[in-house]
């Protein structure tokens, strides 16, 4: 039976009324389940619901400390991001929640947008009383990870996106890619009329139109923020350089030999560049000034 892809988003693809829900108990330390025994994803212990804008959002949380949100990506669940979940929960209070019409989150019944998902994760940082929060979202994740920067700034300290994408043309996709989306939406017989086959024809439909976020809307985002994208990848790596430079605050790096499923492929490796840059302090470099500076120490210290 076709299906979609979770992880892969975004990237190819890849009036708050808000009712009383279940809060997440108090997390077991780290170390009492093996990582692998833990059904990330659908672990009642560490579950709960809320209600935003008539959808239910289901949401679990792990570890002590700073919060930490992460976003998955088109058609997938907080479950995809089980490897990172599973690293950053022994320093961080992990949050991680499906997005309405996926996971284990109830449909809605309007189009799919990536601001209503990005206003969900609002409405549920509020839910939580965590204050703001470092947001790694991954493919429509990295999309909404952006967005919640724009939209709702006092909630994020440092974002981390990878593999979004600002439209879903030329300009981010390849021709192969767009035709990679558009064969996800057609469904066979036996899938045609059924709940999964409406949620997947809604939210890949998603990405044939959406997003639509101008470059120039990225200048609002203040928090200091990670591009990732992979040498690999199916957002255009043009396209993830124009993000780059037009974030106030922004630092890029391109995974080599790597895929859009990197976070999932080298778990390793994404997590240490992610960990890096949530651990170290943001600044800004001037390019010229600090070359020549660096320069001059390294001449310096040549033997003569």
């Amino acid at each position: 039976m076709k299906r979609l892809i979770p992880a892969v988003s975004v990237a190819i693809m890849l009036a708050c009324a808000c009712a009383p829900a279940t809060k997440a108990p108090e997390p077991a330390p780290a170390a009492a389940t093996p990582a692998a025994a833990i059904p990330y994803g659908a672990n009642k212990d560490a579950s709960g619901t809320f209600v935003h804008e008539g959808v239910t959002l289901y949401y679990e949380i792990y570890g002590q400390g700073e919060p930490l949100l992460l976003v998955h990506g088109n058609g997938g669940s907080l479950g995809t991001l089980a490897a990172q979940i599973d690293h950053f929960k022994a320093k961080y209070k992990v949050i991680a929640m499906d997005s309405r019409d996926q996971g284990k989150s109830s449909d809605s019944a309007e189009p799919i947008t990536y601001e209503k998902m990005t206003d969900d994760l609002a409405a549920l940082i509020d839910h939580l009383k965590t204050g703001p929060v470092d947001v790694v979202g991954w493919s429509d994740g990295g999309i909404e990870a952006l967005l919640l920067g724009v939209r709702h700034p006092d909630k994020v300290k440092k974002i981390v996106s990878m593999a979004a994408n600002l439209n879903p043309g030329p300009d981010a996709f390849d021709p192969e890619i767009d035709a990679l989306i558009k064969s996800m939406m057609e469904l066979p017989d036996d899938v045609k009329g059924t709940p999964a086959g409406e949620r997947q024809l809604k939210v890949v439909g998603m990405m044939l139109r959406e997003p639509n976020i101008a470059p120039a809307l990225l200048g609002k985002v203040t928090a200091p923020t990670l591009v990732l994208a992979a040498d690999h990848d199916l957002i255009r790596l043009e396209h993830m350089l124009t993000i780059y430079k037009s974030l106030p605050n922004a630092q890029l790096a391109i995974f080599s030999n790597s895929t859009h499923l990197i976070p999932y492929d080298d778990p390793a490796t994404f997590n240490a560049a992610v960990e890096r840059f949530l651990t170290a302090p943001f600044r800004k470099i001037d390019r010229i000034p600090e070359t020549m500076g660096s320069f001059e120490k390294l001449m310096t210290g040549l033997p003569q």
